[in-house]
């Protein structure tokens, strides 16, 4: 199975929805509360070339964006093969 990080915040619905469609297909991710911690941010930062908002969402490494780009993903039917 794929291995999926997502960067969240507290009280984010975007997070809430992005892993609700994460929980939906059966993927197991790891979440990384970033909000509050500098140090998280900074790395999110690194990892998804500059990207400021939450969440960002990697599977397997690959950036994959935020909760809409997730979503736009599965739209196209491009979420289940990398999920496999």
């Amino acid at each position: 199975m794929a291995k999926i990080e997502i960067y969240t915040k507290m009280m984010c619905p975007y997070c809430v929805r992005a892993k609700a469609l994460l929980k939906k297909k059966g993927a197991e991710f790891t979440e990384i509360p970033a909000y509050m911690d500098a140090a998280k941010r900074d790395e999110m930062r690194k990892r998804a070339g500059g990207a400021n908002t939450f969440p960002q969402i990697f599977i397997d490494g690959q950036h994959i964006g935020g909760c809409d780009d997730l979503h736009a993903l599965d739209a196209r039917g491009g979420l289940d093969p990398l999920l496999a």
